[in-house]
């Protein structure tokens, strides 16, 4: 977790203080994405760790706590960030063990995927499938849905991550479709292709790219502005769906799925 604030510490110590007088561990490169006001950048981090006890509020509520809280404490800050640029850096606690450079970078790359975590559950909430508001009392069958809510949205969230294709091999589709769905997906690509090179899908069929790049269209992506997210993606996928329920509907007195399509 980040340290937003700079905790008082057992020994009498500061928190930030006692990272500061800790020498540099080791250095490594890190891709920062862009983001509104940056843009894409390898910036060389410096990291530093040490374990450190956090002492317990001298004034809280309850008595019943234990006078520390032994964690370790990573810091990473960029050490030579572009003129005009402000300096990355990170102060995190953690209860996984550092004892070196390559732990504490592990450590900020298990951080680094928060962002994702929260899109995960963006997504199962009031922006997605709103299981917060589930008038389902059971408890089996409520839970059975959120279940198949979160599979949703797992899937959803892979066709996020492969929505541009990279960086690395290509994930196949059947990584988040059934190996029938194919055709369908072929079919609406070539419904959704343009003219232009921008209006076309990009990616090879069969990879987990060219679905997302197909249920962001779906989705209402137009393929010029931005990068779909996964409400997008959500709203698109759930067309799918209902499209494939109705070409299973229909495939008894169909020759195939192009055809219903």
């Amino acid at each position: 977790m980040r340290a937003a604030h700079d905790r008082a510490l057992a020994d009498g110590g500061a928190l930030f203080a006692a990272v500061d007088a800790a020498p540099v561990a080791g250095r490594a490169g890190l891709v920062l994405a862009a983001k509104p006001g940056r843009k894409r950048r390898t910036a060389q981090m410096a990291v530093r760790f040490l374990p450190v006890a956090l002492a317990c509020p001298a004034n809280g509520q309850r008595r019943d706590l234990p006078q520390s809280v032994a964690v370790w404490l990573v810091d990473v800050r960029e050490s030579d960030p572009p003129p005009g640029e402000a300096a990355v850096h990170w102060r995190l606690l953690t209860t996984h063990a550092v004892s070196e450079p390559a732990a504490a970078f592990l450590v900020v790359d298990l951080y680094r995927r928060r962002w994702a975590i929260e899109q995960l559950f963006r997504t199962l909430k009031s922006q997605g499938f709103d299981i917060e508001d589930l008038g389902i009392e059971a408890a089996a069958p409520r839970n059975r849905l959120v279940t198949a809510a979160l599979i949703a949205a797992v899937c959803i969230q892979q066709l996020v991550h492969a929505r541009d294709g990279g960086p690395g091999p290509l994930r196949p589709v059947r990584d988040a479709f059934a190996p029938e769905d194919q055709a369908l997906l072929e079919a609406c690509c070539a419904s959704l292709e343009g003219k232009t090179e921008r209006q076309k899908n990009p990616h090879p069929k069969g990879s987990l790219a060219y679905a997302a790049w197909v249920c962001a269209r779906l989705g209402g992506w137009t393929g010029y502005y931005g990068k779909p997210g996964p409400i997008v993606m959500l709203e698109g996928w759930l067309e799918f769906q209902a499209m494939k329920r109705g070409v299973n509907l229909l495939r008894p007195h169909s020759p195939g799925v192009a055809d219903v399509v």
